[in-house]
């Protein structure tokens, strides 16, 4: 009982910490925002408007998978994608407080990758589930949200795949990158799994 007690408490290194990953990922999501208008303003004359979302989905989603990988901590993943939408929001993010929205429907596939095992494993498998639930559960919002279910079903395929990759690079890869660099400048304890 003492290890998972100890392993549930929160440090004030851990708080402060998904606070700064909040932070640092909101003001990029704020920054992807842009990205995104432009990309759907190259992409729609070609019939492909909606891809811009799935290209950039893993850029927004990227703060849970990071924060749940490097904290270890229940909840982690959840709330650093959560605030790093008010992040978004507060600076004037274009959709405005749906943005808080984004963060719940992100937020919490990306703490089921590690909910899942039982917040035992922090490494790549847990990694991959939190992906895997988040472009689920992200595709399955926008099926009902952002009208993907009235696509034929080739783009929706395609669009899948797309946000996949997006989310893995992102997500997966770019997360397991920063954890490395951490754990070489030794600035926190056990944060590569």
């Amino acid at each position: 009982m003492d290890k998972k007690k100890s392993r549930d408490t929160w440090s004030l290194r851990n708080i402060i910490l998904v606070a700064l990953i909040a932070i640092f990922c909101g003001v990029i999501f704020w920054g992807v925002d842009f990205i995104y208008n432009a990309l759907t303003a190259l992409l729609t004359p070609i019939g492909l408007g909606p891809a811009a979302n799935d290209i950039l989905m893993g850029l927004w989603t990227m703060a849970g998978p990071l924060a749940g990988y490097i904290i270890h901590k229940p909840g982690a993943a959840f709330l650093a994608e959560f605030l790093g939408s008010g992040v978004e929001a507060f600076l004037g993010g274009q959709w405005g407080a749906a943005t808080f929205i984004s963060g719940l429907v992100q937020g919490i596939p990306s703490e089921l990758g590690f909910a899942v095992t039982g917040y035992k494993r922090y490494d790549w498998v847990s990694l991959n589930l939190s992906i895997f639930f988040t472009v689920v559960i992200t595709f399955g919002w926008d099926m009902i949200r952002n009208g993907y279910s009235k696509y034929h079903f080739g783009l929706l395929i395609a669009l899948f795949v797309i946000r996949y990759v997006s989310t893995f690079i992102f997500g997966g890869l770019l997360t397991r990158a920063i954890s490395k660099m951490l754990d070489r400048s030794q600035i926190l304890p056990n944060t590569a799994a």
